[in-house]
């Protein structure tokens, strides 16, 4: 990455969150390979059952921190089980499926993984309490995901030699677990606030890691209220958020990150089935665009640097969407990242 263009995309880039609808992983990765040719991400397809899902592909990942299936969701095991295995096994496939067509991929390639934050806030101890709930539970679980992280993105370079990787953080429950948000295991109470110091130490070690690795650490948060400084001061070079959240109140915050070089990975269609006022202007790309350039004009960077900053995606993860919206989503997305490029700006 050089001082001229300090992102690992090229300009008028889009990509995908990550989740995909079907259970077909070969055609997943087909299509998005095409219709998202500067920046392909690696789908996921939660429709697959246990394990395919975001908590349990990623709790296949972890080292020496086994999980299992229970009627309340992922709870830690003595030993690795069937639902573990499962995980193994789709993902396995899922890698293979991706190096069949992308070995000689040379490019941008995002992949994404959900974060130790988001894991302990899913995860339950044997006693049905979180495991947020318990310190030493949860340093346990954010070692055992940052060894896990590290394989696998080693895994994915000897798979895609060629890719400059992004890894994309998924913390949907960050800001519930600084919030201290999150229920008690019996409903009526809620967790204590994890310190914000705490989470950030451990976010920072984590995108070393990746960057240390040669990749380039991104965060996915879905919320409009998820903390913008600290995923910066963290070390995360990309933000992942949907732009329908963002108002003035996100102003100086994203204009700190991207005076920092952060760059910006913003939602722009819905994530599922449209309305049919919706439909309509998914059908114009300019339209599409509009909030992003509302808020670059608000920011008041140059409209040179658009483009260059913002990969347009989809709002969210396209697993609840029909397979026909999930394609037409990635060629709107695709098509405003152009007019950002084109028309940077409307008369």
């Amino acid at each position: 990455m050089s001082e001229q263009h300090p992102y690992p995309w090229p300009t008028a880039s889009s990509t995908g969150v990550g989740s995909w609808p079907g259970e077909d992983p070969d055609e997943a990765v087909r299509t998005v390979l095409g219709e998202l040719p500067d920046l392909p991400h690696l789908p996921e397809l939660p429709g697959r059952g246990v394990g395919a899902d975001m908590i349990g592909r990623t709790a296949g990942l972890l080292v020496e921190f086994p999980v299992e299936v229970q009627p309340t969701g992922w709870r830690v095991a003595d030993t690795p089980g069937r639902d573990l295995y499962r995980a193994h096994g789709f993902l396995s496939r899922d890698l293979d499926v991706l190096t069949e067509h992308a070995h000689a991929y040379e490019g941008a390639l995002k992949i994404q993984v959900a974060g130790p934050w988001t894991m302990a806030a899913s995860t339950e101890l044997r006693n049905g309490q979180r495991v947020i709930a318990d310190p030493g539970a949860y340093r346990d679980l954010c070692a055992s995901h940052l060894e896990g992280v590290r394989a696998h993105l080693a895994d994915v370079r000897t798979r895609v030699p060629g890719a400059r990787l992004l890894v994309q953080i998924d913390e949907p429950s960050l800001p519930a677990v600084l919030l201290g948000a999150l229920p008690t295991a019996s409903g009526y109470g809620r967790l204590r606030a994890v310190d914000r110091i705490r989470v950030e130490e451990t976010l920072r070690t984590l995108f070393t890691t990746i960057t240390d690795a040669g990749a380039v650490p991104v965060v996915h948060c879905c919320a409009g209220n998820a903390p913008l400084d600290l995923l910066r001061r963290s070390g995360a070079r990309a933000l992942s958020l949907d732009a329908g959240l963002l108002d003035r109140r996100h102003d100086d915050m994203v204009g700190t990150a991207v005076e920092a070089g952060v760059g910006l990975l913003l939602g722009v269609v819905p994530a599922v089935d449209p309305t049919p006022s919706e439909q309509a202007r998914m059908s114009d790309p300019a339209a599409n665009v509009d909030v992003v350039r509302e808020l670059w004009n608000r920011l008041g960077f140059s409209p040179d640097l658009l483009s260059r900053t913002v990969v347009t995606t989809p709002a969210c993860g396209l697993a609840g969407a029909s397979p026909h919206h999930a394609r037409a989503a990635l060629r709107a997305a695709r098509d405003g990242a152009r007019v950002l490029r084109d028309e940077p700006r409307r008369s």
